[in-house]
């Protein structure tokens, strides 16, 4: 029989899985980009919305693998966030192993200071965590640079590093409220007075 605390660790793994095939899927529809020609000259508007369609969307699995890595890091082993990561690699046609591997080391620099980020604000966290996105973004262009494989420019991936940034907060609220995601206190014990 399997217990509650164990049966609730493979729930959220499932559930990480399906987020990210989700996720995955929503990537990969072919939505329609409207163009310039459809707006007249004094609509401003419609050129602004033109222009924001244009632009890259968040990653938001990298939100949700944050999220999760500073609230239960137990939830996602690193074999999991590997799989998955490489999985994004192989279908969005990315040279496969090099993102999953960025992806990896900073989920494991989370994980190794999992006592410190519990103690830590929102803020801070968020700061964290913009700091790693920026970071990773920068080693992996210049991996980029030094292979001399053609790339976007900076400032498109910069915007798409923003509006994760950005969106790492509406991630982390869904998680707390809507999947009950929390980081847990000091010393605090779960149903089986297992320190959390």
């Amino acid at each position: 029989m399997v217990d509650g605390a164990t049966r609730e660790v493979w729930l959220h793994r499932a559930l990480f899985v399906a987020i990210a095939l989700i996720l995955l899927f929503w990537r990969l529809l072919p939505l329609p980009i409207p163009g310039l020609s459809q707006c007249g000259e004094a609509d401003g508007w419609c050129r602004f919305t033109v222009w924001l369609a244009r632009m890259p969307g968040p990653d938001f699995l990298l939100c949700v693998i944050f999220a999760w890595m500073m609230r239960r890091p137990d939830y996602l082993p690193a074999l999991l966030i590997a799989a998955v990561v490489l999985l994004e690699d192989m279908i969005l046609m990315r040279p496969p192993g090099l993102w999953t591997a960025l992806v990896l080391i900073a989920s494991e620099f989370v994980r190794g200071r999992v006592a410190l980020t519990r103690e830590l604000n929102f803020g801070v966290e968020w700061l964290l965590v913009a700091g790693l996105m920026l970071a990773m973004l920068v080693v992996y262009r210049l991996a980029f640079a030094m292979l001399l494989v053609p790339q976007p420019g900076f400032g498109f991936a910069m915007v798409q590093v923003a509006w994760s940034i950005l969106c790492y907060p509406v991630v982390v609220f869904l998680s707390r409220y809507a999947l009950d995601l929390h980081k847990p206190a000091m010393g605090e014990i779960d149903d089986y007075g297992r320190r959390m």
